[in-house]
């Protein structure tokens, strides 16, 4: 738990509420300089496991090591080395974006510049405009703003994407690889596949209160699950085989058939298939906090902390 490349350390996780279990057994690192990924469908324990690691939520039981501290008894100078980009900050729009960064400035004893953190975050020409007359793209750069003024060592990100229109998804992922070129290490959750595989050195896939499969995004589900598959009809029947080589398999078939059989694909499973292989339906729903909304929970307090 003490490793120093480690920023996150996660043993037999477990947080139960009631006769509801949110976690059971989760067990995971985070490396230093790492954008991890959190990934799994809502109720899956993926609010517990943020909230118990930012300290906003006790663990049932189990070990846990944030920038070598214990999350559940971190303190304030602990809590400065973190920063926390919520799904909704409910941050008043009545002040202009120079004003919020600078109220938020001195909460920290080494601060990053404003002026220089507007600029990494592409909010330079809207210094003084009032945070509620910027469009939502803009706000959630106010948001991570707001996480990276002072200079944390571990940036969660909550669905930091939500809503945004597909070329402001792409502009954020650049600043987020800004961040992590910087050396920032970051927990991520999204519900984008495409998001994670973008930015995330690896990914955890969680269902149920367990981590499912964990690793590389481009790994998960293992080797076998990327075989392809040959589908094809023949006298009326559906058939599919799955097979390493797909190409010998069409060969034989057109072979076969004296020509293409009806309905030939070769399907190579995306990673989405493979995501939703993993998940299945059976597990979805354990987590109280995951569950209350596909969006966010109002009632958590990861709603109400900021």
């Amino acid at each position: 738990m003490t490793d120093p490349d480690n920023v996150v350390s996660v043993r037999d996780l477990r947080k139960t509420y009631g006769a509801v279990t949110g976690l059971d057994g989760v067990t995971f690192d985070i490396r230093r300089g790492e954008t991890f990924a959190l990934l799994g469908p809502n109720g899956a324990g993926k609010s517990t496991t943020i909230e118990i690691l930012e300290g906003y939520r006790d663990r049932t039981s189990g070990e846990a090591s944030v920038l070598g501290v214990d999350p559940q008894h971190g303190g304030i100078d602990w809590k400065a080395r973190l920063g926390i980009v919520l799904q909704s900050t409910g941050e008043s729009g009545n002040v202009t974006v120079l004003e919020q960064l600078t109220h938020f400035a001195g909460y920290y004893r080494n601060p990053r510049p404003v002026g220089e953190v507007m600029e990494a975050v592409g909010l330079t020409g809207k210094a003084k405009t009032r945070i509620g007359n910027l469009s939502g793209g803009q706000r959630r750069r106010v948001d991570v703003a707001l996480g990276i003024i002072g200079r944390p060592e571990l940036l969660f990100l909550d669905e930091p994407t939500t809503g945004f229109d597909p070329q402001a998804r792409r502009q954020f992922w650049g600043l987020i690889d800004g961040l992590k070129a910087d050396g920032t290490s970051i927990l991520l959750t999204t519900h984008y596949l495409d998001e994670a595989a973008h930015l995330a050195d690896r990914a955890a896939v969680i269902n149920g209160g367990l981590i499912v499969d964990i690793g590389r995004v481009g790994e998960l589900g293992g080797a076998d699950a990327r075989i392809p598959v040959v589908r094809w009809r023949e006298r009326g029947a559906l058939r599919e085989e799955r097979t390493t080589e797909p190409a010998a398999l069409v060969a034989r078939l057109h072979a076969e058939h004296g020509g293409e059989p009806d309905g030939l694909e070769v399907i190579r499973p995306s990673l989405e298939d493979i995501y939703l292989d993993l998940v299945g339906a059976e597990r979805i729903g354990s987590d109280p906090l995951d569950a209350a909304s596909p969006d966010t929970d109002t009632t958590s307090p990861e709603a109400t902390r900021a």
